[in-house]
């Protein structure tokens, strides 16, 4: 691209390096991303971009650009139950702790603020899309759209009430809802969100399928999340939970496998021939003593694995770089392989694989030419980067969401030298304490 022989551009960020993701590998010195109308224009030497019209330049010699990370898994409202449920295993967890507290807690006014507070501590550290399975999916999308933030929204589906429907067809419906309202929506697409196989029974998860193909959207879904929920199918039905959606049709290039921690080798077979995806959450594994996935045999077969936070409820932050970092060093001691799931690997699969599952990876996930800018500028000045021996292996393995300094959506600012450009954080903090009086006066 010659940026002379264009119109003028929107924005032009040159840095120190870029790391694009695609090509696989590639670390671009002293180079600048041209944007133009909310994608990128250009990926050109800086020395080149001299005589380049823009109406905005910002230049970070200091930084290195990545894609923004796609957060592909989280409960993000729940935020605001942060340290409420620690120490205890999945099931207890949610029967004793997070099921009681969101009956009396979750309404339309709690997943407002507890989705600002998580976009607030995700833009903060690096990304740019994420994707929701919880109550008030409507409310989400309205935060993330006034704050200029991407979102899939991944409507839940259970059996039983709760405060946003009654049964399993209102949620369906709401759910197709959501999708009519925003099916042409450049920041927010949606997907239906079964809640797990016990939750969810045949009849649903048969309509879900049918709908999902109709609509064309994933079906996000907890799979296989530890031995428990396995053993229990395994009593009650005579069938692993993934023969069972796999007899019901719903193991498909649709299917998003969340958590995934419990999978035999034939099962991983299954998966990558089907196309379906995994959606790793390391941090949420290991806090609830779920199990480890195995992310090397997964990708070694095919697999297209992406990077999830879960809920800062069982997390508890919703930093990406901390959620790479440490599922790098995870597939290492599980594979036994010092050599497996290496940093470029790591950097896809919290980026470009992730939008992949969310079936974005045309718009978003890497640096291209055509793509969204949602862009992430990493500081190269903490003393943990120093010295600057391998910028791609410093983002995976030295650094952290504090070193984020500024965040683009479709080159939006979101984060400017560290400063929130959408959000209010006083009030974010001001509704985040009213919810701790709340918690703390029972």
């Amino acid at each position: 691209m010659n940026p002379n022989n264009q119109a003028e551009a929107d924005l032009i960020i040159e840095a120190a390096y870029v790391i694009p993701v695609t090509p696989r590998g590639q670390i671009l010195s002293d180079h600048a991303l041209v944007v133009n109308n909310k994608r990128i224009t250009g990926i050109v030497p800086s020395c080149d971009i001299s005589d380049c019209r823009a109406k905005k330049t910002i230049s970070l010699p200091n930084h290195v650009l990545m894609p923004g990370f796609v957060n592909a898994h989280g409960h993000i409202s729940m935020s605001l139950f942060r340290g409420l449920a620690d120490d205890i295993p999945l099931q207890e967890w949610l029967e004793t702790r997070i099921w009681p507290l969101e009956s009396k807690y979750v309404d339309r006014e709690f997943v407002r603020d507890g989705a600002m507070l998580a976009l607030a501590e995700m833009i903060s550290t690096g990304t740019t899309c994420f994707a929701d399975m919880y109550f008030y999916a409507d409310e989400v999308a309205g935060v993330a759209h006034e704050s200029d933030m991407r979102a899939q929204l991944a409507s839940p589906v259970l059996d039983f009430p709760t405060a946003w429907a009654q049964n399993a067809d209102e949620y369906i419906n709401k759910a197709t809802q959501i999708h009519d309202d925003y099916r042409s929506n450049e920041l927010i697409s949606t997907a239906f969100g079964p809640h797990a196989p016990y939750t969810v029974s045949d009849e649903p998860l048969t309509r879900i399928a049918a709908l999902a193909e109709e609509m064309d959207v994933p079906i996000h879904m907890h799979l296989h999340e530890n031995a428990q929920e396995v053993t229990d199918a395994e009593a009650t039905d005579g069938r692993r939970p993934l023969q069972r959606l796999r007899d019901l049709g719903i193991v498909s290039p649709r299917l998003l496998c969340v958590h995934a921690t419990q999978l035999l080798p034939e099962e991983i077979t299954l998966l990558a021939t089907h196309g379906a995806s995994v959606i790793h959450c390391p941090s949420s594994n290991m806090k609830l003593a779920s199990g480890f996935c195995k992310v090397d045999q997964l990708v070694r077969q095919g697999v297209n694995v992406a990077l999830g936070t879960d809920g800062a409820a069982s997390n508890n932050d919703l930093d990406m770089f901390g959620e790479m970092h440490l599922m790098a060093m995870i597939a290492k001691a599980v594979a036994q392989d010092a050599a497996a799931v290496n940093a470029q690997q790591a950097l896809e699969i919290a980026t470009l694989n992730g939008a992949k599952a969310l079936g974005l990876d045309n718009e978003i996930g890497s640096l291209e030419i055509g793509k969204y800018a949602d862009v992430c500028a990493v500081s190269l000045a903490p003393l943990g980067m120093t010295p600057l021996n391998n910028p791609l292996s410093h983002l995976v393995y030295a650094s952290n969401g504090s070193y984020v300094s500024h965040v683009w959506v479709g080159g939006t600012p979101l984060l400017t030298d560290g400063e929130l450009q959408t959000l209010d954080l006083a009030l974010i903090r001001d509704r985040a304490q009213y919810w701790r009086g709340q918690f703390s006066s029972q």
